[in-house]
């Protein structure tokens, strides 16, 4: 988990009603941070006095899907734009979603120790950030921006990389957890914005995904799967997969595979959804718009499907360019199928038990001082997730403001 050097606040917040991150029951109770950790006793001297005057508090939000990195809706142009300006958007990225509640988000495709450094020290205005290195890709796969009749020879960008093949896969992974990734990403069926490759068929092959997850476990880590259908989904859980991300195509049977394999899904409906709205004005190709109208409709029943089986459902946005600015519509979208109670389980407690990370996604003692607290109560309005006026955002037990 990112620890903040310099930051380390103290808070009291009154007169709130509390959301735990996994009751039903709201308690009517005062919330203390001492030292950015959340205590059952007196807070500091110097703690900052917060009335809520009767909002609800809740942990900071978690998206697990966020792509710092992803400046725009075309595959080539992010990974071939110079570093320097790839990363002064990420920063720009991770402020904004800081400010819309996210106190902790999961790059699954970028990000690197010097980012993650920038953070820890201060340097940023930044969510807690988790990250996977680049994306895992076979060659023609959903990591792979050339089209077919492109002669640019791709191999690796700030975001993707291809490779084929176990032994390479094994070298590829010890890297990125060398680098202090804390999840490994890979593509495991094809995807929207890539130019040549079928969405439904599994990528990678069986032992490719094993040795990815072998090496990732011996090391106390997991995979995340970029996977839609329920062959790439079943494909991908044979192999120790842990995260499956989006998953718009699952079927009851493949939803029962994920229960049994304790896997999580992470739903990121609002992409799809701003796609469509927006996608050919920023310049989507006809082939992605088709891809992305295959799988528009499908992303509820999934989450559907996934709760009737017991799967544990978390959160993404998945935004990528322009689109960054919808990441609070995924609340209302989501929040349509579970309604707001579960809604904010999967923002908070689930998204946490995902990350292994016991501090986060909580309000109990011990936990991180990442709180939000509303100007109402998002169960009798739940508007108040998403609508513009966001809550008073508390990292690390220190209110955020434009200056922090």
């Amino acid at each position: 988990m990112t620890t903040f050097r310099a930051r380390g606040g103290s808070v009291r917040i009154r007169n709130g009603v509390v959301f735990d991150g996994e009751s039903a029951e709201l308690r009517a109770e005062d919330v203390v941070i001492r030292n950015g950790v959340l205590v059952a006793d007196e807070p500091a001297p110097d703690a900052v006095e917060i009335d809520a005057r009767g909002g609800l508090v809740t942990p900071g939000f978690i998206d697990a899907h966020l792509h710092a990195y992803a400046v725009s809706l075309n595959l080539l142009t992010n990974e071939t734009r110079h570093l320097s300006y790839i990363a002064l958007m990420a920063a720009r990225r991770l402020g904004s979603a800081l400010a819309r509640g996210f106190t902790t988000v999961r790059d699954v495709a970028g990000g690197d120790a010097g980012l993650h450094t920038a953070i820890e020290e201060g340097r940023l205005v930044s969510p807690r950030y988790h990250y996977s290195g680049a994306a895992l890709s076979q060659t023609g796969g959903h990591g792979d921006p050339t089209a077919p009749d492109d002669t640019l020879c791709f191999h690796a960008g700030p975001s993707l990389e291809i490779v084929d093949g176990v032994d390479a896969l094994r070298v590829a992974v010890r890297s990125r957890l060398r680098g202090g990734a804390s999840v490994i990403k890979i593509m495991a069926s094809g995807g929207v914005i890539s130019p040549s490759d079928p969405l439904r068929i599994p990528q990678y092959s069986l032992e490719e995904i094993r040795v990815v997850s072998e090496e990732a476990h011996r090391r106390g880590s997991y995979v995340a799967a970029h996977a839609y259908s329920p062959e790439a989904i079943g494909h991908a859980l044979e192999g120790g997969v842990r995260s499956i991300e989006h998953g718009n195509l699952l079927d009851d049977a493949t939803a029962q595979k994920m229960a049994a394999a304790e896997a999580y899904l992470v739903p990121t409906l609002v992409t799809y959804d701003a796609m469509s709205r927006h996608g050919a004005s920023l310049g989507m190709t006809a082939v992605g718009l088709a891809k992305n109208a295959e799988v528009l409709g499908h992303g509820m029943a999934a989450i559907e499907r996934a709760r009737a089986a017991g799967v544990p459902v978390g959160f993404g946005s998945d935004l990528m360019g322009d689109l960054e600015t919808e990441q609070l519509q995924g609340l209302r979208l989501q929040s349509e199928v579970t309604g707001v109670l579960d809604l904010l389980r999967s923002l908070t407690s689930v998204n946490a038990a995902l990350l292994r990370e016991d501090r986060l996604g909580r309000i109990a003692p011990g936990a991180a001082g990442d709180v939000l607290v509303f100007d109402g109560n998002p169960f009798d309005d739940p508007s108040l997730l998403w609508r513009d006026e966001r809550p008073l955002v508390i990292l690390d037990g220190v209110p955020v403001t434009a200056s922090s």
